[in-house]
Order: C-alpha cells, then sequence, then structure tokens
C-alpha cells in the first residue's frame, strides 16, 4: 500500500507541475526553413560570410605528442609504463 500512495504523490507532483509551467508558442519566424525553396531564399537574404564557411582558424594542440600537456602524450606516457616489463599486478616477476 505505500507503493501505491507513493505512485500517487509522484504522479500528482508531475501534474501539478506539468499544469503551472507556462506554455511558450513559437512564430513562424522563429524556424528553420523546412523546404528546398526555404531554405534557398534564407541563402539569398543572408548569404554566408568567410567567418561562416570557416570557422576554426587555429588548429588545435590537444593531439601534439611534444606538448606535454596534450591528452595524446598522456596516454602515451601511461601505455609507456604500462609496457615496462617486470611487475605482475604490481608485483615483481622474479
Amino acid at each position: 500500500m505505500k507503493s501505491l500512495k507513493a505512485a500517487v504523490v509522484v504522479a500528482g507532483s508531475v501534474a501539478l507541475v506539468g499544469a503551472a509551467a507556462p506554455a511558450f508558442a513559437s512564430t513562424a519566424h522563429d524556424l528553420p526553413p523546412m523546404s528546398l525553396n526555404g531554405g534557398l531564399a534564407s541563402i539569398a537574404e543572408h548569404p554566408p560570410t568567410v567567418q561562416d564557411l570557416m570557422p576554426l582558424q587555429h588548429q588545435s594542440d590537444a593531439l601534439d605528442t611534444e606538448n606535454k600537456d596534450s591528452v595524446l602524450s598522456t596516454v602515451k606516457d601511461a601505455t609507456t609504463t604500462l609496457n615496462k616489463p617486470g611487475l605482475l599486478g604490481g608485483l615483481p616477476l622474479s
């Protein structure tokens, strides 16, 4: 019986929140064009600029192995450490 009461309380609170939340309607000009003609008209009105076509002007250094702060350098150091012979589960093999 307690689980049934808990389910009723949860359902009631969800219904209360749903009824109290305001509804928002979007206008037609906020929506993107959904047809080929609408897309072409949108591009004709606002042609793309060079910044739109090439947003990344800087190459990332995240995969640089020479940079000690890069992710790939950290992975390389970890695999080098793990591949060193001599330990099995933290214990020496000899």
